[in-house]
């Protein structure tokens, strides 16, 4: 049973970063691996983040195209690997950010803020990166990391004040958590969702 699980733990790994999320094609792999118990916590983890890797992809193509949807869902995924944050963090700003801006590698704020993260200029100096290079999504996206972690240690470990003050402060930075907690509040939905569609699958392919 565990080689049956870990081989179908790598197929689910391997369809999901090659394609665009279908919830059918992942079905009988992703029903065999929520046997957790067979599992590490490393691999539990990167299960997770997975399954974040998802309903991101899902959440980004109903601001852009699918194709750039599934690029910026990985690089979400990918920038956030070996680090204490997961892809919802990433996610969540660029989507607080730039979603109305259909996330664009090109947004400008009016205060100068540059790319998907919106990086301020001399922001994205500090992290050793041109503000040319906020164009560049994977760039942009670490900076945004980089950023995030100074935020972090600002406020002293706590990730709800450190998103609040990836914005700034006062009025401005209120309004933008009441935004990050709304898209984080369906972004989890939607996870929940994906989650009981496969249990559903899994349910009605054992009594079959």
């Amino acid at each position: 049973m565990r080689k049956k699980l870990i081989y179908a733990f790598c197929l689910l790994l391997t369809a999901c970063e090659n394609a665009p999320f279908k919830l059918t094609e992942i079905q009988s792999a992703a029903s065999l691996v929520t046997e957790t118990s067979l599992l590490d916590s490393e691999s539990i983890l990167l299960i997770q983040r997975k399954k974040q890797q998802m309903v991101i992809e899902m959440a980004f193509a109903r601001q852009t195209t699918p194709e750039r949807a599934q690029r910026l869902a990985t690089i979400c995924f990918d920038k956030t690997a070996g680090t204490v944050f997961m892809p919802f963090d990433l996610a969540e700003i660029a989507l607080a950010e730039t979603g109305g801006n259909r996330l664009s590698a090109h947004a400008v704020s009016s205060k100068g803020a540059l790319g998907v993260w919106q990086l301020m200029p001399q922001r994205a100096k500090s992290h050793g990166f041109s503000p040319k290079e906020m164009n560049d999504d994977a760039k942009c996206a670490e900076a945004a990391v980089l950023e995030l972690y100074t935020k972090l240690y600002m406020a002293r470990g706590n990730m709800e004040r450190a998103k609040k003050l990836y914005c700034g402060q006062g009025p401005q930075a209120d309004a933008y958590m009441k935004k990050i907690r709304h898209i984080r509040l369906e972004m989890i939905s939607e996870f929940k969702r994906q989650a009981e569609k496969l249990a559903m699958a899994d349910t009605a392919e054992s009594g079959s």
